[in-house]
């Protein structure tokens, strides 16, 4: 039998969720919205960006809210074991990924650096809403009920939705006054939500690698760099004519730039190496140019249109040392404003095109493998 305390808790639930069918579809919206926008914050490394990281995190505050208001109508299923079916074992499965997206992403931001073998939390979190798309899907299919016309209509619908984003907004706002008056980790967190690695040169910040890259040591006595494509004159460099403690063939060029790292740091480091527009000066780019691929080793490569593409440098040097190995050497790709994933390592051609390189999104996925 219910007990006053829990019918005007449920009387209460009952007057501030939106209908329940429209609680499901919303919570598959959310987690669809969280993933497109998680991924194309992937791309985003300027300052300007940051009201698509703050649309990301409102929502993912928001799907708490509609995920409360789904467990509390549809507890009793979980409870009993005896109405239990088979479709109750994806139920469960997508709540658990759903709590470990949660839990990982509310631990991250308060400044929890931990790692899960390769993985930082923030990966973790990443891979946890990876799996909540089809989860979600293969739950709504199991007890697949479109939302009816009366389910919209109605001022109270409206209002509910936006009083959950406002929610979402508040408690968004919160954490980070939290973070700052009790002075946690999560307080130096950049908008990207990546956090601080201090220090200089190449053991000051992590190696990663996107996906697959992984390529042994390159030899620097037979590796070149090619400058080619819309360009008059091709031209090839060896490692001696190109390293700022031996070259006269160039001038080299120092930057103090921002890596910030998808998996969920970042670090701002001086780079030393040569500036690409005076690499496209040398070769002489066509007019109908638009855009430079930069291509590495294994096979990986990313392009930034022209102009870009000129202020930024191919480094050899981060602090006072050559870079490492895992850090990209002979020379990795410096891109100011974007995401560490861009800054292409191990890089041995640069290639001048008309187009850009839609396929390269393809490339990151599959460079690396053999």
């Amino acid at each position: 039998m219910e007990t006053e305390e829990a019918s005007l808790a449920r009387r209460a639930a009952d007057a501030v969720s939106p209908p329940p069918r429209l609680v499901d579809w919303s919570l598959l919206a959310v987690v669809v919205l969280e993933v497109v926008t998680g991924f194309v914050s992937f791309t985003v490394g300027s300052p300007s960006g940051w009201p698509l990281f703050w649309l990301h995190r409102i929502l993912g505050l928001t799907f708490v809210a509609l995920l409360g208001f789904k467990l509390a109508r549809v507890r009793h299923r979980l409870t009993r074991p005896s109405e239990w079916r088979a479709s109750t074992a994806v139920s469960v499965l997508t709540l658990l990924a759903t709590l470990g997206a949660l839990a990982t992403g509310i631990a991250w931001v308060f400044g929890l650096d931990v790692r899960l073998a390769y993985w930082t939390l923030l990966s973790v979190h990443v891979g946890f809403g990876l799996v909540l798309v089809p989860l979600l899907a293969w739950h709504l299919r199991s007890r697949f009920r479109l939302p009816r016309r009366r389910d919209f209509e109605g001022r109270r619908t409206t209002l509910r939705y936006a009083g959950l984003l406002l929610g979402g907004a508040v408690a968004y706002r919160s954490q980070e006054l939290t973070n700052r008056v009790l002075d946690t980790p999560g307080r130096d967190r950049r908008f990207t939500g990546s956090q601080p690695r201090e220090g200089s040169g190449n053991g000051s910040f992590p190696v990663t690698s996107w996906v697959a890259d992984d390529p042994d040591p390159v030899d620097r006595s037979a590796w070149t760099l090619t400058v080619a494509g819309e360009v008059e004159t091709p031209l090839e460099y060896g490692y001696d004519a190109l390293d700022p403690e031996r070259s006269e063939a160039v001038s080299t060029a120092d930057k103090e730039a921002l890596l910030d790292c998808t998996s969920g740091w970042y670090t701002v480091q001086r780079w030393r190496g040569v500036r690409v527009g005076d690499l496209l000066d040398a070769a002489g780019v066509r007019g109908d140019a638009r855009f430079v691929r930069f291509v590495s080793v294994t096979g990986y490569r990313w392009s930034l249109p022209v102009d870009e593409a000129r202020d930024a440098l191919l480094a050899t040097h981060v602090g006072e040392e050559r870079l490492s190995h895992g850090h990209g050497a002979p020379i990795r790709l410096v891109a100011p404003g974007r995401r560490g994933f861009q800054w292409v390592k191990w890089v041995e051609r640069v290639e001048v095109r008309r187009r850009n390189d839609p396929a390269q999104w393809l490339v990151t996925l599959v460079s690396g493998f053999e």
